[in-house]
């Protein structure tokens, strides 16, 4: 991918939306829910605080994150959707 994220953004690639139910019922398009876990393809440096100090992304490329529903920024690169999200965006890494 040729997408280098700036400052303490990340870019993560979102898991797949589920396809059928836990009963095995199939979900039409529309009805799917955003999926809030994704792996993350790529960080940025980081960002300089208030007092000078450089603060660095909590997370590494291969990590798998939960993020908010709604945020970041949806974008096609190379033909694959992938979020541009913020550090601060971030809400756990999975371990």
């Amino acid at each position: 991918m040729n997408l280098k994220p700036l400052g303490d953004r990340v870019i993560v690639k979102p898991d797949e939306a589920e396809e059928t139910t836990a009963s095995g019922l199939y979900i039409a398009t529309e009805a799917k829910e955003k999926p809030q876990s994704g792996v993350v393809l790529a960080v940025g440096e980081g960002r300089i605080d208030r007092d000078g100090n450089k603060v660095e992304v909590p997370v590494k490329v291969g990590d798998k994150v939960v993020y908010g529903k709604f945020g970041g920024t949806e974008i096609s690169v190379e033909g694959e959707n992938v979020l541009i999200l913020r550090a601060d965006d971030l809400f756990a890494v999975f371990e």
